[in-house]
């Protein structure tokens, strides 16, 4: 029988393949996107440059960055899920599986968010802080914008609780090799690296609270009709 964890993670894994072949089919969205997710991966550059520089936070702001609301590539991993939900769900913890479900939804919702944007910002135009900022407050997709802060915080959440667990963490590193065999690697290097960057912190509530803070009060800015909530990210 299928379990809702399966039944999320196979829905959400279909809105990110439908998305990968919008992109294969269309070069340039394809560069579009890829330029508007460099635009903003410098946006995060810029507004979390201080936790950047501190060595407690680094390691978990290049996973933040990279690996959940980044520019990244995550269609290796996102191949391999959907290709073995079931082996997953019998060699993962529960609790795990639904953090990588949080992950995966994450990653379909931002790049719909992205797609959204496009319409308004169109393929070919130049972006900057004002047309961002229009394009996002003419979205009108503010619930969907809590939702995208929502699941950021429920990973971190998630893998913050896990490194206090050391049984779990040792059946992680206990599962590379059967990872690597049953076509895991990817998703399990993602995993690794999560853990590994909030192992690091020694606790991260500072850092997504302040994750929270800052993405939150962007957004209420542009909805409210900020057209210079941040710097140009270029400049």
């Amino acid at each position: 029988m299928t379990t809702a964890v399966e039944r999320r993670l196979i829905t959400d894994l279909e809105r990110v393949r439908r998305f990968h072949q919008v992109r294969h089919d269309s070069p340039q969205l394809a560069a579009a996107l890829d330029r508007l997710a460099l635009w903003q991966s410098r946006r995060l550059d810029a507004t979390y440059e201080d936790l950047r520089r501190d060595p407690r936070y680094a390691q978990a702001i290049a996973f933040f960055r990279g690996d959940l609301y980044g520019p990244g590539d995550f269609s290796q991993r996102d191949a391999d899920l959907e290709r073995v939900v079931p082996v997953l769900t019998r060699m993962l913890p529960q609790q795990v599986i639904e953090t990588v479900a949080s992950a995966i939804e994450l990653n379909a919702l931002s790049q719909e968010l992205d797609q959204a944007l496009l319409d308004h910002l169109g393929i070919d135009s130049a972006l900057s802080v004002p047309a961002y900022c229009a394009a996002y407050q003419a979205s009108a997709n503010r619930r969907a914008r809590v939702r995208q802060i929502a699941l950021i915080l429920d990973v971190g959440r998630a893998l913050d609780r896990y490194v206090r667990k050391p049984m779990l963490r040792r059946t992680l590193m206990l599962m590379r090799h059967p990872a690597r065999i049953a076509g895991l690697s990817t998703l399990h290097n993602f995993l690794e690296r999560g853990f590994a960057s909030f192992a690091q912190m020694r606790g991260g509530e500072y850092f997504l609270a302040t994750i929270e803070a800052r993405e939150t009060a962007f957004m209420e800015a542009i909805i409210a009709g900020d057209r210079a909530p941040f710097a140009d990210p270029l400049a």
